[in-house]
């Protein structure tokens, strides 16, 4: 027999939520607060969801991811769907990849060549063709790094908006391996003497937009989670979970209005009580932003609210590089590309310090993705799809990208061409291009800074802007510039950190971390 609907929930109305944008961190709320019970309403500026992690596909059948292509970590997303009352296996298709991926070591004479693969023995023997001394380090770094993994959960599956929410044993012990002096390259130093085998471990942390030199030594978990839990292709291309994401939300009631962008946030005193969009004022209970937050805060949120991430402070942060982006239709296939590659250029540290002095590298390292190679819904048959990306600086140094941008395409093919697609300017059947400016003007990404804000101490913890924003009642961050940060597994578990925080703070039953409480569940409470 069910148990009998309590009069509170019976009689008050629904709680809504309004969340600006439709990417990964929007959709993952969304969908938890609507399994909840509650009335959400996503608010998205394009005609797809996703934001930056779509999918396009021309008129002539091509299609490309827009930025991420590795999946990582599935683990995360599959407790938020079933929590929701859906599998993510039913709703998407995921390929784990062996190789993961190959990396081309750039230096005097024939580059060296390591094809990453899950598979430890064989890892072991393409370090041994290397550097054979390193060898021994690869089991170490694995169960030092597994236990390095539970030892941050608490700090990677909790809030932490005040330096109080650091004080418990658990945060403490995570804390205690934080080794803030050291950076991922040192880190790794005490594992692989070769710099290239430490490259192999450590480009990874290009994936928060920052320099294996300058992240923190915590991030060596990245390459550790790709080994341990493995690389996914998703068939047809990565926007797949962002769409598989849209229908279960829709499923539950949730409504997604594109085409529309917000204005700005509405605010009653310091309380955020709806936004304002075409000219029409939609009232919330609280509101989500799940839009890039130097490009948005400004814009949504008015200065005098925002004591501590003023626009001075928002300006001076500290930024990820950017990306120059080049999606390729080309006729014909590759079959001396992998499905994904890095090219890392013999002038890997010169590039690193040209980017951070906002020079646009001469001989760059370079991210090659060849999904055809595994998927043949990517491209048309005997066609493939090739997509391009090359770390630049970020617009704060002022490149004239109108200026910049034939130069460096006839670049980035030269580099392709070096990787093994001969007459590649002849076969091109269909070509996009975006650059840092293009990821600014197109897709609103402040400072064209593909990956936020960077990922140092002094941008972490809780001095990244918070789950519940500072100096508000009412307003909340989801995605990249938010705890904990950016990439797309801990974009979804930020999800659920604010997703906590959001029922915790509107009197609703607060779901285990594991997931959410079903709306059946919090009526017979």
């Amino acid at each position: 027999m069910n148990a009998p609907i309590a009069a509170p929930y019976v009689n008050r109305p629904r709680t809504h939520v309004a969340i600006i944008g439709a990417g990964p961190g929007g959709l993952a709320t969304a969908m938890q607060l609507a399994a909840a019970g509650v009335q959400v309403t996503i608010f998205e500026k394009d005609g797809v969801v996703g934001g930056r992690t779509r999918t396009l596909v021309s008129p002539e059948g091509y299609r490309f991811d827009l930025g991420p292509t590795f999946f990582l970590y599935p683990r995360i997303l599959k407790e938020i769907f079933s929590s929701c009352g859906a599998e993510l296996e039913n709703e998407i298709e995921m390929i784990r990849l062996d190789p993961q991926y190959r990396i081309i070591f750039e230096g005097e004479g024939a580059p060296a060549v390591l094809d990453a693969t899950p598979d430890m023995a064989r890892m072991a023997e393409q370090i041994r063709a290397i550097a054979p001394a390193d060898v021994a380090g690869l089991e170490v770094f694995m169960r030092e790094n597994r236990v390095k993994l539970e030892a941050f959960r608490p700090i990677l599956e909790n809030p932490i908006l005040s330096p109080a929410d650091l004080f418990s044993i658990p945060m403490l012990k995570g804390l205690m391996r934080l080794r803030p002096h050291l950076s991922v390259d040192q880190d790794l130093r005490k594992y692989f003497a070769d710099p290239r085998i430490r490259l192999a471990f450590s480009f990874q942390t290009k994936y928060l937009g920052m320099s294996p030199f300058k992240c923190p030594a915590l991030f060596t978990i990245l390459s550790f989670l790709e080994y341990e839990h493995g690389v996914f292709h998703v068939r047809g291309g990565l926007g797949g979970v962002s769409e598989a994401m849209a229908r279960v939300a829709q499923r539950l009631g949730v409504e997604i209005r594109f085409n529309t962008p917000v204005d700005r946030i509405a605010f009653a005193g310091k309380r955020a009580i709806g936004v304002e969009a075409g000219g029409a004022h939609i009232p919330a209970d609280a509101v989500v932003m799940n839009a890039d937050f130097a490009h948005a805060m400004p814009r949504l949120v008015p200065p005098s609210i925002r004591r501590t991430w003023s626009d001075k402070k928002i300006d001076r942060a500290n930024y990820s590089c950017s990306t120059f982006m080049l999606y390729l239709g080309i006729e014909g296939e590759c079959p001396a590309i992998q499905h994904h590659n890095v090219l890392l250029s013999k002038e890997y540290m010169e590039n690193i310090a040209q980017i951070e002095r906002g020079v646009i590298p001469a001989v760059p390292s370079l991210y090659l993705h060849n999904p055809s190679a595994t998927d043949d819904t990517m491209a048309p048959p005997g066609h493939t799809a090739l997509y391009l990306l090359v770390p630049v600086p970020n617009l704060r140094f002022g490149t004239d990208w109108r200026k910049e941008l034939a130069p460096f395409r006839e670049i980035a093919l030269d580099r392709i061409q070096a990787l093994g697609v001969p007459n590649i300017r002849q076969r091109i059947r269909y070509e996009k291009i975006v650059t840092p400016q293009g990821w600014l003007d197109e897709y609103a990404v402040g400072y064209g800074a593909t990956f936020n804000l960077s990922h140092e101490i002094g941008q972490m913890l809780h001095w990244r802007p918070g789950n519940r924003f500072q100096n508000t009642e009412g307003l909340y961050l989801v995605g990249g510039g938010t705890h904990p940060g950016s990439g797309l597994p801990v974009i979804y578990e930020g999800a659920r950190i604010t997703t906590r925080l959001l029922q915790a703070d509107l009197g609703l039953p607060v779901s285990e971390r594991g997931g959410v409480q079903p709306a059946y569940a919090i009526a017979a409470q």
